[in-house]
């Protein structure tokens, strides 16, 4: 199995990247030499995004099988780090690393929020999306361990700078992929950044620019 069927996450639907990744592209896009990490990466809808635009990136799955398929991508495997690893019952592999761009999506296992928070390097974004209490009466996940609470991704993000923030429901719509459609569900979901590394300080009355649009 991949985590996208472990307890602490739901099924990936479209395997088209989702609406609110694409949102922060500015995460990646225009900036030299950056580093992601993709946790529950599961098939490896972002990472073919990110690899696709030339980041490095680093996904952690249990499932060695969906891994596997990623080690092949044409053109793309040298700029892809994968690891097998259960996160829920073993050791966090990562050690103290930390990337520019740390992705989570339709994933929740809470004794790791605070790991994934510190792996936001200085100057980098964390994109975080997930089920939220209430999806239980449209469909999985169902058990209020894997649902957040309102607010809950605020907290998780303390010390962060948050640059949005949404706690609600989106209707059913098409896949974007093609064919089907994506349920309607309860999300919330941040994206938040990491005070710049000193050497690239902002100048007093110079002000960083993230777009809401």
């Amino acid at each position: 199995m991949s985590m996208s069927s472990l307890p602490g996450s739901a099924l990936h639907g479209a395997s088209y990247p989702s609406d609110w990744v694409l949102r922060w592209a500015q995460a990646w896009r225009d900036r030299d030499g950056v580093t992601a990490l993709d946790l529950a990466c599961g098939s490896g809808r972002h990472l073919r995004l990110l690899a696709g635009e030339g980041v490095a990136v680093t996904g952690v799955d249990r499932d060695a099988a969906a891994l596997a398929t990623l080690t092949t991508l044409a053109g793309l495997s040298d700029r892809l780090e994968l690891i097998e690893a259960d996160i829920e019952q073993g050791p966090w592999p990562l050690a103290d690393r930390v990337f520019d761009v740390v992705l989570v999506t339709n994933y929740l296992w809470r004794p790791l929020l605070p790991r994934v928070v510190e792996a936001v390097a200085p100057g980098g974004w964390l994109i975080y999306e997930t089920f939220t209490d209430g999806q239980q009466t449209v469909g999985r996940p169902a058990n209020p361990d894997f649902l957040l609470t309102p607010g809950e991704l605020l907290t998780a993000a303390a010390g962060l700078r948050v640059i949005a923030y949404e706690d609600g429901f989106i209707e059913a719509e098409p896949s974007n992929a093609g064919g089907g459609a994506v349920n309607g569900r309860y999300v919330q979901r941040v994206a938040a950044v990491r005070g710049n590394r000193p050497a690239d300080a902002t100048p007093p009355g110079v002000y960083p620019r993230y777009r809401l649009r």
